[in-house]
């Protein structure tokens, strides 16, 4: 090679060299690279790792150019142990943690366990129980859960926590806001340049989350019946899984809310604008400490293009039908989409007030009227005592005339033994009773009046039945002997177990059951004599006796409910008894048996029925006759 052609050459490769360096340095997924590299080595500075005995330096290079690899820039995150923070407030202590960006823990300082002693502040979510979430995404190439990450957690004010993934370029962050007051906490998910990690194609995204309900009331049964996975579609109303059995469910559509509820408090996810499928999982626990498994992996739209593609708020409170009604217009209008003027959250829903006129009768009737005593008084047993007397006031009227009906019966009982004696046997039922009907018509007397008062109160009845075991105003109010309106006032345990009874005796529900056999007893005394057999009159003291099985693991407040109840009941009838001269009454009635009485069109009709039972009886007869021959 002479001398001119290796000049040349040497001048080519000095172009080509200056060239090189000249040129502008292109952001690419290198450069994104060598950043990530700074991250990790930053993370190490900041908590370097143990690092096994025996391993040397090129090794350690080789594994994490090879994680830097496989999970590119989010190498940095993939590892490494989280970090907690507590946010202390007056209805909520919110922990939580750097790995997985997730709340862990949430306490509620305002409410005590009934099933620990000493009791603890009630945890209604993680905590010993155990319970998490996390969102779930892919990249190119990999799939991750945000549980797995550990995010870089800052608080930059005291109701503010910020979980962040910084990612050179790219940023992915979760903002969580504390509503102490109304025991809410915001979860907005803020990004950056996030297309860069996933692609425009991935459009969803999903969020796992799971709960073990732990225990904290006294009576297992009735907590156990009372806890449910409840959810709620758009336009329809909540609707819930099956409580008694495991059960899973997969639902598509408008999904707005997802609820993991206990008999008192309740955990939920709502999502502003809406998840479009779940599937849901509900797994009864026979733990002694834990009721059931809730487990919900939903499905949300999501855009890596977006500054801030979804927000979620958490609900962890108590089951206060005040409370999330309030949520409810408040929440309404604000998660109203574009072109809609509010949406029906339904919140309330999670306290089971009952259905139809059941439910109608607590919400604009018991609740108002429970509220209402309770801005004057602090003791629970007297409100409910004031309730049963303000109930039994507003039904008097129509008492009145059930008792006034039953005297004019009672009065008439000398007259219906006669027609019972003149027309005797089977045979002549059909005649009896129509004998008995007429003379009520003409004397003005009328059975069915009486049930009225009866069929006004039973609504008011079931509907305390459905209110008082959902009342948590009653938990942890203590009257008399019982410590807990709303848990049974058990005051001894039987060295035995009874079947469906149990071994465990609450003191309201036997004194409820002793007022309503001598209900039963007073209330047959005033019926008249009609011929039943003397069996029938026994059959009437199992009902009480059925009520002592059915309630006794029942609320304390509603055994005092219904005790109160049959006690001014039996009240109002002996002092009516007293004040009701029959005499007069009877006078009365044979007064007005002598005048013409038009037949109402009831009675009419009733009679015309029995007429034809009675030519239905003959026929049967002479059919039986002429086969006997």
């Amino acid at each position: 090679m002479d001398k001119n052609t290796l000049t040349g050459l040497l001048l080519i490769g000095l172009v080509l060299v200056a060239f090189t360096w000249c040129q502008p340095r292109p952001e690419t997924a290198q450069n994104d690279m060598d950043k990530v590299t700074q991250v990790t080595d930053k993370k190490k500075a900041d908590a370097p790792e143990a690092i096994p005995a025996g391993t040397d330096s090129a090794s350690i290079a080789a594994a994490e150019q090879q994680r830097i690899a496989k999970h590119g820039a989010l190498a940095p995150f993939v590892e490494g142990e989280g970090k907690q923070l507590t946010v202390k407030g007056k209805n909520l202590q919110v922990t939580f943690d750097s790995k997985g960006g997730r709340i862990s823990k949430v306490v509620l300082p305002g409410y005590k366990t009934d099933t620990t002693t000493p009791a603890t502040d009630v945890t209604i979510f993680g905590g010993n129980h155990g319970g998490a979430y996390g969102f779930t995404f892919e990249t190119a190439t990999q799939r991750y859960n945000t549980a797995d990450l550990t995010f870089e957690m800052s608080q930059p004010d005291a109701k503010t926590v910020v979980m962040a993934l910084p990612m050179g370029e790219s940023s992915f962050e979760i903002v969580y806001t504390i509503n102490d007051a109304e025991y809410l906490v915001t979860m907005d998910m803020r990004q950056k340049n996030m297309e860069r990690i996933i692609p425009g194609n991935r459009t969803t995204m999903h969020l796992n989350w799971w709960q073990n309900l732990g225990r904290n009331e006294t009576g297992r049964t009735f907590e156990e019946r009372n806890s449910a996975l409840y959810y709620k579609f758009d336009g329809e109303d909540a609707e819930d899984m099956s409580a008694n059995d495991s059960k899973s469910e997969d639902v598509t559509g408008s999904l707005r809310w997802v609820a993991f509820k206990n008999q008192f408090f309740s955990s939920v996810v709502i999502a502003r604008d809406r998840f479009t499928s779940a599937k849901l999982d509900s797994k009864v626990l026979k733990s002694p400490t834990e009721l059931k498994k809730f487990d919900m992996d939903a499905v949300f739209n999501y855009s890596s293009a977006k500054a801030n593609p979804a927000q979620f708020t958490f609900f962890f409170g108590p089951n206060s039908y005040p409370l999330l009604s309030d949520l409810d217009d408040k929440m309404d209008k604000s998660y109203a989409s574009e072109g809609e003027e509010n949406v029906d959250l339904d919140l309330n829903s999670l306290v089971n007030v009952g259905w139809g006129i059941f439910g109608w009768i607590n919400r604009w009737c018991v609740i108002p009227l429970f509220q209402f005593l309770g801005g004057f008084l602090s003791n629970y047993g007297l409100i409910i005592i004031l309730i049963t007397l303000i109930v039994k006031l507003v039904l008097f009227p129509f008492t009145y005339k059930s008792y006034k009906s039953q005297a004019k019966m009672r009065v008439l009982a000398p007259e219906i033994k006669e027609i019972n004696d003149k027309y005797p046997g089977q045979e002549n039922a059909a005649k009896r009773s129509q004998e008995t009907m007429a003379l009520y018509s003409r004397t003005g007397a009328s059975p069915v009046s009486g049930c009225l008062p009866m069929l006004l109160q039973m609504p008011v009845l079931i509907a305390m039945f459905s209110f008082f075991p959902t009342a948590i105003e009653l938990r942890g109010q203590s009257f008399l002997w019982a410590h807990d309106l709303s848990a049974p006032d058990y005051i001894f345990t039987l060295p035995f177990s009874i079947p469906i009874l149990g071994n465990q005796l609450s003191l309201f529900c036997l004194l409820m059951t002793v007022v309503n056999i001598i209900y039963t007893y007073i209330n047959m005394q005033n019926q008249p004599s009609t011929g039943q057999m003397p069996g029938m009159k026994w059959m009437m003291y199992l009902m009480p006796l059925m009520f002592l099985f059915f309630f006794n693991d029942y609320a304390a407040g509603l055994s005092l409910y219904y005790f109160v109840f049959l006690l001014v009941t039996i009240l109002q009838t002996v002092i009516f008894r007293m004040c009701t001269n029959e005499e007069k009454v009877r006078a009365q009635l044979l007064e007005n048996a002598k005048k013409p009485r038009k037949k109402s069109g009831f009675m009419a009709r009733l009679e015309e029925a029995q007429k034809k039972q009675e030519a239905y009886l003959r026929a049967q007869q002479k059919q039986q006759a002429k086969r006997r021959r």
